[in-house]
């Protein structure tokens, strides 16, 4: 350990000698005179370069006392700046539109925030934090030092993490990639194992606190997340990535651009594969990403775009959480997984995922003149895949002592054999237990088009539709018969006594449909050069039909269901004022009624019992925001109210032998409130601090009767009344804290240290659990903190511009619980967890061509 920390501080030491003084300056549209974040900046004749930005600034130091940077963005004429001294501010340089070269058609350049103009909370995170922040981390972990945002790995399976926003989760947050919605149609939810690949294509990375500036129909209700993924480079080039980590993690890949032929045309692919045996026990992995972008220039006013992305994965689940005395009594003690065993000494996993969601679109961008454009996207994506577990007799199960005559020790993995011998020896009788999984395969077809025109030099008009049909095909389907010739199942009414084999639909099977049109509009009006106000409208109709093919005979009219119309609609408007150079203010209020949900109308899943009036949830929301802006010092301070009406929430939770169960509230309220703030601090030319401070008040409003509890097969357990005025609203740390320090080294080496602290977490709750009145507060969890680092070396590998990127996280090892169900009288020693990961680590290299 000695030698590696002298080698370290030698490296270290080398290139700090070598460091020169910075170079700063801002890259703007020449035209639109906004920031041009991502822009390029290099010293011509070397590999030394940086991009801008989101506000358009860079800081770049050359290894000469004079050269010439070159500036270039896509689409815009590059340009040459000499300079004779290695520092110094070179202030503003604008870059002109060129006519000549391929513009980028991406229609969430109308849904992007610009800071100082538009009057929302944001955070911006540019493509070189998500390699340097990465990692092996969870795609949605990148976000977790800003504002108001809580995001953990959950079970700990690839893909398997989740975000929330000022308290909500992913079903009320909106989330977007390159213009396109992806949150479910029917529920809301964000499924991230469907994009596990998104880090690799991802540019740009916005998230918008509360209303948000996106201009289609989408009511955030949290917040909304864009997602810009990279488009064809105007240059021809590519990289190749390589990366390895703790627990087998393995990842390679590569891009390549043709850059613009004389044809117009452009084409970037980009692929990678990822395998790992996951750092909880029984959650090995495999992936395979990929991307593809064709890009042709068919005249100066009409531009084509297609796009092709997605990810095939599969890994395995920790999906039942454990009391924290039975991971302190297991060997794998924080790792332990009850889901997984071994099947004639193969791993075998009683819970996993595997899904393939490839989303295809093209956009047409047509420039009507100087004043106007459209931009139109047509998108299609077809999923397929789902989530396994078991069916029949419960053998994976154990006492509180760790025992199960189906477990291979103490807290052991699952005896397949044994239950293999089982299924065997009952011969003709079918199979007592076997493994099935809940399928949720979908077609969803989408078109969304946004007319923009400047009325005048100060009033903007935007406008558009936004059109989605949405199939989603549910049913259980058998996936290993564990030694059995056949499984009896009597679910469909049309054939109540079929024998099952694999591939076989079991217990139910249903379609559920979903139409949306959606119309919005905006203005945007530039009081005067201080003063940038917006105002927008938006209606949607959102339309809800179900097909029963299991609990209705083909012949039975209630077998399709008519379709049920929902209209909700929105309003927003806010002002932001710039008192000088230095200082804004801004203010956005808002109010909206979102349709209720997919399962708040069909609430037990079948034809008969439909809630055809269902409310629609109503949502208020005031915000206040300040922003500071120096060459030294940024800052923002906002104060958001969130009241949220008629509220539809799904909350899924261990029942007490193990199995899951689900809980479909309607019309419950809940007050979300709090104060964010966050900085960036240039201390020197080489060292930059950055920070952040959120603390909420998130509690329910009221108490909801007749909730309805469901098993994992559909089937109505109990009804319940909720008492829970007044309680926290838990599963999201309502105090977060972040620190960050950056230091340049040398002009391509950087080293980063970064410290989370959370606060003020309560656990979910079983809403059986709260049928009394004067129930306690949820259980809140221990506050923990975590220091991750990395450092990242840039040099010339023969004629190649390469970067060596290490990681670490959770630097200290620290233990600590990141999700929880409250468990009887609302204490540790009977709460339901996930713990969080240890100290976890990557290498990666990428060698750009």
């Amino acid at each position: 350990m000695k030698k590696m920390y002298f080698a370290l501080a030698a490296f270290l030491m080398t290139v700090t000698a070598f460091s020169q003084s910075s170079m700063t300056g801002v890259v703007l549209d020449g035209e639109a005179n906004t920031p041009l974040p991502g822009a390029t900046v290099m010293v011509k004749g070397t590999t030394n370069g940086t991009s801008t930005d989101f506000d358009g600034k860079f800081t770049i130091q050359p290894n000469s006392e004079s050269g010439t940077l070159i500036v270039s963005y896509i689409g815009f004429t590059s340009k040459e700046i000499s300079f004779t001294s290695s520092g110094g501010n070179l202030g503003t340089i604008s870059l002109l539109p060129d006519a000549n070269a391929l513009d980028e058609v991406v229609v969430t350049t109308y849904s992007l925030a610009v800071d100082r103009k538009t009057p929302v909370a944001v955070s911006t995170i540019k493509a070189d934090e998500i390699e340097l922040k990465l990692g092996t981390q969870e795609f949605p972990e990148i976000l977790k030092s800003t504002p108001g945002i809580y995001a953990t790995k959950s079970g700990g399976g690839f893909g398997d993490g989740r975000v929330n926003i000022r308290g909500f989760s992913s079903e009320n947050v909106a989330v977007m990639i390159n213009g396109i919605p992806v949150n479910d149609m029917e529920n809301g939810a964000v499924y991230w194992s469907n994009w596990a690949g998104l880090g690799d294509v991802t540019r740009t990375m916005q998230v918008q606190r509360g209303l948000g500036a996106s201009k289609i129909a989408v009511p955030s209700i949290g917040g909304t997340i864009n997602v810009v993924t990279k488009t064809t480079d105007a240059e021809e080039g590519g990289n190749i990535i390589t990366s390895v980590g703790n627990d087998g993690y393995q990842k390679y890949g590569a891009t390549y651009s043709t850059g613009l032929l004389n044809n117009g045309f452009a084409v970037t692919v980009s692929a990678a594969n990822t395998e790992g045996r996951g750092y909880v026990d029984g959650t090995e992995f495999s992936g395979v990403s990929y991307f593809l972008n064709i890009s042709k220039e068919i005249n100066e006013s009409h531009e084509l775009s297609f796009s092709a992305f997605g990810a095939a994965q599969r890994h395995g689940q920790r999906q039942n959480r454990q009391l924290i005395q039975t991971y302190r009594n297991s060997e794998s003690g924080r790792k332990f997984n009850a889901d997984w065993g071994y099947k004639d000494g193969q791993v075998t996993h009683q819970e996993d995922n595997f899904y393939n969601k490839p989303q295809m679109s093209l956009n047409h961008y047509w420039t009507i003149n100087e004043n106007t454009n459209l931009s139109t996207v047509a998108y299609a994506s077809f999923g397929s895949g789902g989530g396994g577990g078991y069916a029949g007799t419960n053998k994976f199960s154990f006492d509180d002592t760790g025992f199960s005559e189906y477990r291979n020790g103490l807290y052991g993995t699952i005896d397949f054999d044994q239950i293999v011998d089982e299924n065997i020896a009952a011969g003709a009788n079918g199979a007592e237990t076997y493994l099935r999984a809940s399928r949720n395969d979908h077609n969803w077809y989408g078109v969304l088009s946004t007319l923009k025109t400047n009325l005048s030099d100060n009033l903007v008009f935007l406008g558009g539709l936004d059109f989605r049909d949405y199939k989603g095909i549910h049913f259980s389907e058998v996936t290993d018969l564990l030694g059995a010739q056949y499984a009896l199942g009597d679910a469909d009414v049309n054939n109540p006594n079929a024998i099952l084999q694999v591939g076989d639909k079991r217990d139910y099977f249903n379609d559920g449909l979903v139409g949306w049109l959606g119309a919005f509009a905006q203005l945007e009006y530039d009081v005067n050069d201080k003063v940038n106000t917006f105002i927008s409208l938006a209606a949607s109709n959102t339309g809800y039909k179900r097909v029963d093919y299991f609990n209705y005979l083909d012949s039975d009219p209630l077998q399709e269901t008519d379709r049920y119309n929902f209209f909700g609609y929105s309003a927003k408007g806010g002002a932001n004022y710039r008192i000088d150079e230095k200082h804004n203010v801004f203010a956005n209020v808002g109010y909206f009624e979102k349709a209720a949900d997919f399962d708040a109308v069909f609430q037990n899943y079948n034809n008969e019992n439909i809630n055809a009036d269902a409310e629609n949830q109503k949502i208020t929301s005031y915000e206040l925001g300040y922003g500071y802006r120096t060459s030294k010092l940024s800052g923002n301070i906002n104060l958001y109210r969130t009241a949220w009406n008629d509220r539809t929430e799904t909350v899924s939770f261990q029942q007490p032998d193990g199995t899951a169960a689900f809980a479909n509230i309607l019309g419950v309220n809940a007050i979300h409130q709090g104060i964010e703030v966050d900085f960036n601090y240039r201390a020197t030319d080489k060292l930059s601090v950055t920070g952040m401070l959120s603390l909420g008040d998130w509690r329910w409003d009221s108490d909801v009767a007749d909730v309805n509890i469901l098993d994992e097969d559909q089937n109505l357990v109990e009804t319940v009344n909720l008492f829970i005025k007044d309680l926290h609203v838990g599963d999201a740390a309502q105090t977060t804290l972040a620190v960050g320090l950056n230091y340049d080294f040398a002009p391509q080496t950087k080293l980063i240290v970064d410290y989370n602290y959370y606060d003020n977490l309560y656990a979910d709750f079983d809403p059986s659990d709260r049928g009394v009145e004067g129930a306690p507060d949820a259980w809140e969890l221990p506050a923990y903190g975590l220091f991750d680092t990395a450092i990242t070396h840039g040099f010339n590998f023969g004629s190649f511009n390469t970067t060596v990127t290490a990681r670490m996280n959770n630097v200290f090892d620290t233990r600590y619980v990141t999700d929880a169900q409250d468990g009887a009288g609302s204490v540790a020693e009977t709460a339901l967890v996930y713990y969080g990961f240890g100290r976890t680590f990557s290498l990666g290299a990428k060698i750009n061509f």
